[in-house]
Formats: structure tokens, C-alpha cells, sequence
């Protein structure tokens, strides 16, 4: 699998996981499907273990649980964290995509079609 974490986005990643209080080995687990204006949708959550099933992948020093589906996805992506007044979250960068999203409900001021943002929203909750 070929994934691309930056050092923002695992500084973020390693704080969420940190500050969770699940423990040493716990990991950050990312959901992907398809859907939303950018063709993902997406939620995270911090867990002491991969579930069944899971792809780990350990880049800049964070472990990322996949779902199958998930590393499918995004193979190929690179995660990297923004924190601007415009938006705070995850980005994911796809270096295939092509077009511009025409459903008016993308970041404002996105008009990059390559690039799509999780917010800080999307943390899952127990």
C-alpha cells in the first residue's frame, strides 16, 4: 500500500492518540468510503488495537488502522492536516482525481478537485 502521511498530520494523529487515554500500542483508525462532494467520506477514532480485519500501516511514527476497504481507497493518497480560519482537519490529497465538484456543498474556496478535507467533526465518539 502506498500512503503518504505528513509530519502535520502525524503530529495531529499522534496528539488524538496521546490524549485518549487508551494506552500505549493504541493506534489511529481511519474509515474511508465512498461518498461525500470529494468521493470520500470519512471518520476517526483512536483504539488500543487494529479490529479484525484491519491493514496497519506505521508512517511518521503513528499506527493507522485501515479497514480493507479503507486502504483500498487510499492507496496512492497523501493525509496531510490543515488548520487555517477557513477549515481545521485532515486533507486528503489524491493525485489522480480530475474535474471540479459541481454540488456546491465543498470547503469554501476549495476549487482544488484533488484535494478533500475531513473536519475535526468527523471524530468518531464512543
Amino acid at each position: 500500500m502506498n500512503l503518504t502521511i505528513t509530519p502535520k498530520a502525524s503530529q495531529f494523529m499522534q496528539r488524538m492518540v496521546r490524549f485518549s487515554g487508551v494506552g500505549t500500542g493504541a493506534g489511529f483508525r481511519l474509515v474511508v468510503s465512498p461518498g461525500g462532494c470529494s468521493g470520500l467520506s470519512s471518520e476517526f477514532t483512536v483504539e488500543a488495537a487494529p479490529l479484525a480485519g484491519d491493514k496497519q500501516v506505521e508512517a511518521e511514527g503513528i499506527k493507522v488502522f485501515l479497514s480493507a476497504e479503507s486502504a483500498l481507497l487510499l492507496d496512492g493518497y497523501t493525509i496531510d492536516f490543515a488548520d487555517t480560519m477557513m477549515e481545521t482537519g485532515l486533507k486528503f490529497h489524491n493525485p489522480n482525481a480530475r474535474g471540479v465538484c459541481g454540488c456546491g456543498s465543498s470547503t469554501p474556496g476549495n476549487t482544488d478537485p484533488t484535494t478533500a478535507t475531513v473536519s475535526l467533526g468527523s471524530i468518531g465518539r464512543r
